[in-house]
């Protein structure tokens, strides 16, 4: 006979060993949903940015991410030659170059 209640005896025995499946299982949507929801979309949108300044050439309008607007008068290797304003001229990295605005031969609307 024990002195303990029935309810702390249930309470002392060893715990079983619980499957780490349903943890891996849990940690493994976690990732797709992250990867679906946050990093394809931004992968896409990095692939079609370095599409555009592929593209991009002499005469072209573009905006920088600064907000600059210009015409394009030089390539260069790593960055672009834009004429701001009449007898102004900026050199732009590549990276820094958000949208195009009008291409070369294009009509302005």
């Amino acid at each position: 006979m024990s002195l303990l209640p029935d309810s702390l005896l249930l309470a002392q025995a060893a715990p079983q060993a619980q499957s780490p499946l349903p943890t891996l299982l849990f940690f493994g949507l976690m990732f797709a949903a992250m990867y679906f929801l946050m990093i394809a979309p931004q992968r896409k949108k990095q692939k079609e940015h370095e599409k555009m300044l592929a593209a991009l050439q002499t005469g072209d309008e573009i905006v920088t991410t600064g907000g600059i607007y210009g015409q394009i008068t030089n390539v260069k290797e790593d960055r672009f030659v834009l004429r701001v304003a009449e007898g102004t001229k900026i050199e732009v990295g590549k990276g820094f170059v958000h949208a195009v605005t009008k291409k070369a031969g294009e009509e302005k609307k």
